[in-house]
């Protein structure tokens, strides 16, 4: 019996059983029609050509649902072809109008009034590389004849198609008196069909079977002995071409293991015999595997392309939504603006902005997903500073010229004017005042739903606690004239300023010579930040959003980047700057600072918050790309003293005489520096010498 698409789409689950198909043996295209119509198929194909809409001259038949049922063409027993039997069902639409009189001789399809209806139904059928048009001609008897109701339905045997193609169907008359329907379906492959001893391109094809091996997944393909064929794993990407991830040619049969970390819901898995135009057998079975779905979340990143821009990275593509939410200073929990505003859905690899949105730095950007908080990033963080203590007015338009305001609390948002016992509550009528006379910025605006408004709260917390200040003030200088009696000489210790070294992984012996440089640098006093001294906080979140948040810490507190250039480290950043990608490998942590620092080259925002540094011996000062020097360049030892004093910056001087300094550093330097210059002459640093991890200071 015929096998319907729907129910073959259910049997082609994730675990796919054989299911057999109805047999044809005639070689040409058919057509029949349920009990009371009348059809004919045109001979040949007709050319595909829909035209214009045009209105009906009274009642009509239109084609008004499409079905389709997958079935064999087999001249031979053994040499079919796996064909699309397509059903349309119709029905009669338009009145029982007598026509115009000068209209009479322009229907020659549609009788007049209580006669039988004549149309042509044309099926146009895609599938790369095939296009075909087929003309049915169907005859309603007048009895059958009644405006908006089905009359049955015409079946067309059939479409041939290749095994896991796509095929696009669509029906329409001539003339069209309706938008033409359309259907687009995938067909299945091989694997759900028995249809292996029927159609020849499958008799040689690999057979795949996916099984638990303990928390991994085994792959067994079922393959003869000595048959060699091609094995594709691939990311299935809805935006996009696939992405392929690992290839190989076999000799079957073959078992294969994937690790429990390596699958996702988009890993696809494609076999096919290495021979001339053989069919390739594709199937995903990890779609709705829990396990796969946590490695997803587990490797997606939210990063900030720049201000106000954002992405969201995946192998995959993500069931999630985004939404703009406000993060007030207090550290709670960022609380949505929805609504007014609206969730809308992530589509990842891609940069996204709130085109409507003013920037300020509160307002962060938020994935979603089953109702879990995923992602969470602060889009103007870089830019605009830190946070406010802004209040955030919600203005909702209830009618025509009818709003209502409220402010943003952790308690939900406070209507103003209010009785509650709430920070906005009890500076409700000022708020008030302030949204009115537009002392308030507004950073979104919809005519219909509403507007958001940043009021500023520093004057009133001025105004509050002026007499506490100056109470305050007048203990601190009633205390500072006491020490001053009380000691000749008061010493302040120096501000220790935060100094961040990003470098590249050039091996063990290059390592050991930037943990060299840290260790001196911490000695000074300087607080240094290292990826060497917090590996575990580095695989617990990722080298990007490591590296990011040690930069936005360091410039906050204005500290000062330390880039280290090495030949490697070089090497790369010429690539990143000619293709904006670096080639995965021991240069992952490159690539994850690069995509940090270099807008801030690139947009002059270096001065002062970056320095270069090279090693004597290792790198020649022209090696240094272009797009870096905006920032001072130094090499190491011989130009310690001016580097030492670029580090000190603004801050207190450091103890001691700066030659001193200098020397202590020089000397903690010159040992791993000779070594290092030693090796890199005879063999890479990670493979010939191996000192060991250089400890960070107690």
């Amino acid at each position: 019996m015929p096998i319907s698409w729907f129910l073959l789409s259910l049997a082609l689950g994730r675990s796919p059983v054989v299911v057999s198909l109805e047999r044809l043996v005639e070689p040409q295209d058919t057509a029949r029609c349920s009990i009371g119509l009348f059809c004919h198929l045109w001979d040949g194909d007709v050319l595909c050509l829909p035209g214009s809409l045009e209105s009906a001259p009274g009642p009509v038949l239109v084609p008004t649902r499409l079905q389709t049922e997958l079935v064999l063409r087999c001249p031979q027993e053994t040499d079919c072809a796996l064909c699309v039997r397509v059903v349309v069902h119709l029905a009669v639409q338009g009145g029982l109008e007598e026509p115009e009189e000068g209209e009479r001789s322009d229907s020659k399809l549609q009788e007049p009034r209580n006669a039988s209806l004549l149309a042509q139904v044309v099926l146009s059928f895609q599938a790369y590389p095939t296009t075909r048009c087929a003309l049915l001609e169907v005859q309603v008897p007048a009895v059958l004849v009644q405006p908006g109701h089905s009359v049955g339905s015409a079946v067309f045997d059939c479409f041939e198609a290749g095994l896991g193609a796509e095929v696009r169907i669509w029906s329409y008359t001539q003339p069209r008196y309706q938008k033409e329907l359309n259907l687009t379906q995938q067909l299945p492959d091989c694997r759900g069909l028995e249809v292996r001893d029927s159609i020849q391109s499958c008799w040689a094809l690999p057979w795949l079977n996916v099984s638990a091996d303990g928390d991994n997944v085994r792959l067994v393909l079922d393959v003869s002995e000595e048959q060699d064929f091609g094995l594709l794993l691939y990311w299935d990407q809805v935006q996009g071409p696939l992405k392929p991830w690992r290839y190989k040619n076999l000799t079957g049969p073959q078992t294969i293991t994937l690790n429990h970390t390596d699958l996702f819901p988009c890993l696809c898995i494609q076999v096919w015999p290495l021979e001339p135009d053989s069919v390739r057998t594709s199937f995903c079975p990890f779609r709705e595997d829990p396990r796969a779905h946590r490695n997803l979340w587990h490797v997606a990143r939210l990063q900030v392309l720049s201000s106000g821009i954002w992405q969201l990275d995946a192998p995959c593509s993500l069931l999630a939504k985004v939404a703009l939410c406000w993060q007030a200073p207090d550290q709670g929990p960022c609380q949505l603006l929805v609504p007014p505003m609206l969730q809308e859905n992530v589509t990842v690899n891609t940069p996204h902005e709130f085109k409507s949105v003013r920037g300020h730095p509160n307002l962060c950007v938020q994935v979603s997903s089953w109702e879990k908080v995923q992602f969470q990033e602060c889009l103007w963080a870089d830019s605009l500073g830190p946070l406010k203590d802004d209040m955030l007015l919600v203005e909702m338009r209830t009618g025509l010229n009818d709003t209502s305001v409220c402010a943003l609390e952790p308690s939900g948002c406070t209507a103003l004017p209010s009785n509650a016992s709430t920070r906005a509550a009890h500076l409700g009528e000022q708020l008030l005042q302030d949204f009115r006379t537009h002392q308030c910025v507004q950073l979104w605006n919809d005519d219909s739903l509403g507007a958001l408004w940043a009021c500023p709260m520093d004057k009133y917390i001025h105004k509050r606690w002026v007499l506490v200040w100056l109470v305050c003030l007048l203990l601190v200088a009633a205390l500072f004239l006491f020490l001053l009696l009380k000691k000749d000489r008061v010493k302040a210790a120096p501000r220790a300023r935060t100094a961040l070294l990003l470098h590249s992984a050039d091996g063990a012996g290059y390592e050991h010579l930037v943990g060299a440089l840290a260790s001196a640098l911490s000695q000074l006093p300087l607080r240094v930040a290292v990826d060497l001294w917090s590996r575990r906080e580095l695989s617990a979140h990722g080298a990007l959003a490591w590296f990011h948040g040690q930069r936005r810490r360091t410039l906050q507190e204005d500290g000062v980047v330390v880039l280290l250039f090495s030949p490697a480290a070089v090497a790369q950043c010429q690539q990143w700057l000619q293709h904006q990608t670096v080639e995965p490998g021991p240069h992952d942590a490159l690539a994850s600072w690069l995509s940090c620092v270099l807008p801030d080259f690139l947009q002059g925002r270096a001065a002062g918050r970056y320095v270069g540094v090279y090693f004597d011996g290792l790198l020649h000062p022209d090696a240094v790309p272009a797009a870096f020097r905006a920032a001072p360049l130094f090499s190491l030892p011989s130009q310690l003293p001016g580097f030492l004093d670029v580090l000190q910056g603004g801050c207190a001087q450091l103890p001691g005489r700066p030659a001193d300094r200098a020397e202590r550093v020089a000397q903690a330097l010159q040992s791993a520096l000779d070594s290092c210059t030693l090796q890199s002459g005879t063999a890479d640093y990670g493979e010939a010498w191996d000192p060991g991890p250089y400890p960070a200071p107690k």
